[in-house]
Formats: structure tokens, C-alpha cells, sequence
């Protein structure tokens, strides 16, 4: 199970990577860590760890249900990031269009590493 995981830790970041480029006007509009230039190393090496251990928790979930790999995806997504963002938003002001760009990269994530280890089954 380590090839799976560590192939759609790989697959989620390179998707999120994309995301926030062709997003990345209205990120730096919205966040003044949009405007940065490019992310240092640490901050891609942190990153690529919290993504695989996203990967972890889902592979984990997917082999203790017999849910269907898509619809543990939006489950989860609906369940974790989508309530954090909204509590962002009705608690520390972060605008909704930033949390909403944030709740799009974190549903292309999630069905993305649905979809990698979907394939492994």
C-alpha cells in the first residue's frame, strides 16, 4: 500500500500545485500568502507532508468502509475542510472567496487521492 499512497501524495500536490496557478490572481487578491512569489523548500517539503498524511487518514477511512471511494471523498471533504473553512469564515473574518478557493483545491485533493487509490483496489 505504500506505492498507492505515496503516488497520490504525489498526484494531490502536483493538482493543488496547478490549482492555485490558474487560480493565483484571485489568491494574491485575497491573501498576502497568494502574493508571495513562489513557496520556499521547507514550505513545499511541509506541504508534501501534509498532504501524505491527508493520503494516510483517506487510505485508512477507504479500508474500513465499503463506501464508495468518490463518495468518501465528498463526505470527508464536506466533514473537515469545508466546516474549518466556514468557522474561518464566521469566526476570523477570512473573506468567503478566499475559503471557497481553499474549499475548491481541498475537494480536487481529495478526489484526486479517491481516484489513485480507488485504482489500487
Amino acid at each position: 500500500m505504500v506505492v498507492p499512497v505515496l503516488v497520490a501524495a504525489v498526484a494531490a500536490v502536483v493538482v493543488s500545485a496547478v490549482w492555485y496557478t490558474v487560480f493565483g490572481r484571485v489568491w494574491a487578491e485575497l491573501s498576502a500568502a497568494g502574493a508571495a512569489a513562489r513557496p520556499s523548500p521547507w514550505r513545499m517539503g511541509a506541504e508534501f507532508g501534509r498532504t501524505l498524511a491527508l493520503v494516510v487518514v483517506f487510505a485508512v477511512l477507504a479500508a474500513a468502509t465499503s463506501w464508495p471511494v468518490l463518495g468518501l471523498a465528498v463526505l470527508v471533504w464536506a466533514g473537515f475542510p469545508v466546516i474549518i473553512l466556514a468557522g474561518s469564515v464566521l469566526h476570523e473574518r477570512v473573506p468567503v472567496r478566499l475559503a471557497a478557493l481553499h474549499a475548491g483545491d481541498w475537494l480536487v485533493k481529495i478526489v484526486v487521492v479517491a481516484l489513485v487509490l480507488g485504482g489500487w483496489r
